[in-house]
């Protein structure tokens, strides 16, 4: 009988409702055929998996990455290190996607850059600018550039560590729009930390579908008026109908991910069968 691998949901939203969750089910559900497919509830049960799954997305949340409650946090700081240090061991690598609020939990980890409070939330389809390293990653390739992208977060990582980076042998991927003003920084938006771990500032599992009714809720749309006028909120909802912007992220970089993964592990399970 085949091995059938296992993939891990790290619900980090804190027991509030939100689209990504949804959106992210339905992603992996696409592979079901080829996942076992368990969820954790991290910040609210202290649900955590162990190192028997194979591929582990870790999701956006709420507040400030750099606090906890001692108990979830330290837990998945763990997990992460014990998934990093295993890959240094092993060649059945585990692979593990990082998004938004997860993100920047990563990058502090791993020290590669700063967080910082945003001056302004920023919520919204925005355009994201590639990278030198992003033209033969492995992922974001198929990506043009800027691509679109959803994002939405009160906290940013900037100011990469070079030198940190080259320890770790990761790639600085994405930035996000280039501000004018100059007391403005311009945010990291995704990295690829080593080959198995990679991460986005933004929200790459963002539906279109999912989106219009979002931003159609009465509340959503004035926010979004408020912080960017109205022009702004028409540009948005042209962009859920482009094909090119966010059904085109939506389709690329997590089924991507997952489909590298998925060849990797078969690769390896065929040479030690």
């Amino acid at each position: 009988m085949e091995y059938k691998l296992r993939l891990a949901i790290l619900d980090m939203n804190a027991g509030r409702p939100n689209q990504g969750m949804r959106c992210i089910r339905e992603l992996v559900q696409r592979y079901a055929c080829e996942f076992d497919i368990e969820e954790f509830d991290v910040r609210t049960l202290h649900e955590i998996p162990g190192l028997d799954f194979d591929v582990y997305v870790s999701s956006g949340g709420p507040g400030n990455p750099l606090e906890g409650d001692g108990i979830w946090d330290k837990a998945w700081y763990s997990l992460i290190d014990e998934l990093w240090n295993h890959n240094k061991k092993s060649d059945r690598k585990k692979f593990v996607f990082f998004i938004c609020h997860s993100f920047q939990m990563a990058c502090h980890h791993f020290k590669l850059a700063s967080i910082t409070k945003r001056k302004l939330t920023s919520f919204g389809i925005m355009p994201v600018h590639l990278c030198a390293d992003a033209v033969t990653d492995p992922v974001f390739q198929h990506l043009p550039n800027p691509f679109y992208a959803v994002d939405s977060r009160d906290w940013q990582i900037v100011q990469p560590r070079t030198e940190v980076f080259n320890q770790h042998g990761a790639t600085l991927l994405a930035l996000e729009n280039i501000k004018t003003q100059s007391d403005f920084e311009c945010a990291i938006m995704a990295v690829r930390f080593s080959d198995e771990f990679l991460g986005t500032q933004f929200h790459p599992e963002a539906d279109a579908p999912g989106m219009r009714l979002h931003f159609a809720k009465d509340e959503i749309r004035e926010q979004v008026i408020d912080h960017f006028g109205e022009d702004n909120y028409n540009n948005m909802i042209h962009h859920l109908n482009d094909p090119d912007k966010i059904e085109l992220t939506y389709n690329t970089i997590l089924p991507i991910f997952i489909e590298n993964t998925l060849q990797h592990l078969h690769a390896y399970n065929e040479v030690h069968a």
